[in-house]
């Protein structure tokens, strides 16, 4: 079966959560054909991948969100619009009854110039209707502009050539899902829907923190990621989640039921089973590791400032950033420069790691995201029986606390941003060790409850199973199963 992954941001550029279950997937059902369709920012991202690709990976395609269009300067393009084509685009910019189809064959069938029918009359018609309709009460060149700019990336990906595939596997809605949602319009083929985070929940956490945009202007981007998102859960077969609460959010931004799965990460535990101890010149700490990117999202700074108060009150405490800042190198400078200034001892960057080499000496994991999913990071802890302290965000607390066991805590959840809680968690690790102990054996218990690798493989062998059944092609079980 050929199956086409789509990702967003992530596989095979950056290490990370996401990008681990990728490859973890590609891994698990090696008879089979995968393609890779990846989205990201620009042309100078292309082919540095993060990742060694596996041999059952046969192709990769990019699209650049940011892209310009490469195109001979006396190349022919028409510039207006017949009138069903008009009437779809008018649709999706009024978000009326998107006839998202008719956009599919408009941007397959014609060779049109993104730029000149974004600069052209028939878009800055529908816009103009736009704006009498809903929002009359703004300056008209600032929203077109604005609509401009918004529609360039989704233009783009609309644009984009789909390779055929059997079943397309979008790792979010989005721009992810716009493109699963053409595959299955051109080719026999079904379309997964698998969400790590909540796409457009994400994105409007963003657009609401964003400084440089207008209130009014959030709200139209925060609508835009709301209907592109739809259009997936619309043509999806099977949409998947991690936990419950996930799964509800799905159902509340406009997905079927009946489409609905959970399924919980994995990890492969037995890897992290049997770790070396710290070396002599870390002996005597209390050692809390954080295995982050050093991002925005990961709140490193709130980390910084806690562990900075918790270590006035509880010296022996150490604090391991361990992870690439390679990212977004402004943020991380910021932390750099804000751990040197605030003078904190024992505060240690280490960069990109192999988490083997640390995890088996750390005391306590940490997280201060503030946004997360079902975090890998937190189920490795588990793996090597370490307890996590974690904001309440994503699937944490479940993680943590429990959902569906009664074995008690196996870490400890806070506020997001809250320094005081941050830094009273790391103190009570520091000051606790039979409760800390205790606390590692509990998430352990809850891992091999319903965590592990084989759990996860299961589940998607069941799910491509069902769509090559649907789809009349033969499935051969992955070994190991």
């Amino acid at each position: 079966m050929r199956i086409c992954i789509i990702a967003e941001g992530c596989y095979p550029y950056v290490v990370g959560g996401v990008s681990s279950w990728v490859h973890s997937m590609i891994q698990t059902f090696p008879e089979q054909e995968f393609i890779l369709l990846t989205i990201i920012a620009s042309r100078s991202l292309s082919g540095k991948f993060a990742y060694e690709l596996p041999a059952n990976v046969a192709e990769v395609h990019e699209l650049y969100l940011e892209d310009v269009e490469w195109e001979s300067v006396n190349k022919h393009q028409k510039t207006r619009l017949k009138s069903e084509e008009y009437r779809a685009l008018r649709s999706l910019i009024l978000n009326q009854e998107v006839e998202w189809d008719a956009l599919f064959d408009f941007f397959k069938n014609n060779d049109i110039s993104i730029n000149r029918l974004l600069m052209g009359e028939d878009f800055y018609h529908a816009v103009l209707d736009c704006y009498n309709l809903q929002y009359p009460d703004i300056v008209f060149s600032d929203f077109l502009w604005t609509m401009r700019s918004m529609y360039l990336p989704l233009f783009l990906t609309l644009a984009m050539e789909v390779p055929q595939a059997d079943v397309y596997h979008a790792v979010s809605t989005g721009y992810a899902g716009i493109l699963g949602s053409m595959g299955k319009h051109f080719y026999p083929s079904q379309l997964i829907i698998s969400e790590h985070g909540i796409y457009t929940r994400e994105r409007e956490e963003e657009l609401i923190k964003a400084e440089w945009l207008q209130r009014l202007y959030k709200k139209i981007w925060i609508q835009q990621f709301k209907k592109i998102s739809q259009v997936a859960y619309e043509k999806a077969d099977i949409v998947t989640s991690l936990y419950r609460q996930a799964r509800d959010l799905q159902m509340e931004l406009g997905c079927a039921k009946e489409k609905t799965r959970v399924t919980p990460n994995g990890i492969n535990y037995e890897r992290l089973a049997s770790l070396p101890g710290a070396s002599p010149e870390n002996e005597g700490f209390i050692h809390i590791g954080a295995v982050i990117r050093v991002t925005p999202i990961k709140d490193v700074k709130t980390m910084i400032q806690a562990f900075a108060y918790a270590k006035e009150r509880q010296p022996k405490l150490k604090l391991w950033i361990m992870g690439p800042f390679d990212e977004d190198q402004e943020y991380a400078e910021e932390c750099f420069h804000m751990a040197e200034t605030m003078k904190i001892p024992d505060l240690v960057f280490t960069g990109r790691i192999q988490i083997t080499d640390y995890l088996g000496w750390m005391d306590a994991t940490i997280l201060t995201s503030i946004s997360e999913g079902q975090p890998l990071t937190i189920l490795e802890s588990f793996a090597a029986r370490v307890p996590v302290i974690a904001t309440n965000v994503g699937n944490c607390s479940g993680l943590i606390n429990g959902e569906d066991d009664d074995l008690g805590q196996a870490g400890i959840i806070t506020h997001i941003m809250n320094v005081q809680e941050i830094a009273d968690a790391m103190v009570y690790m520091a000051r606790h060790p039979k409760e800390r102990k205790q606390m590692g054996e509990v998430g352990y218990q809850r891992l091999m409850r319903r965590y592990k690798i084989e759990d996860m493989k299961k589940t998607y062998e069941s799910i491509y199973r069902e769509c090559a059944v649907s789809q009349g092609i033969s499935w051969e079980r992955p070994p190991q199963l």
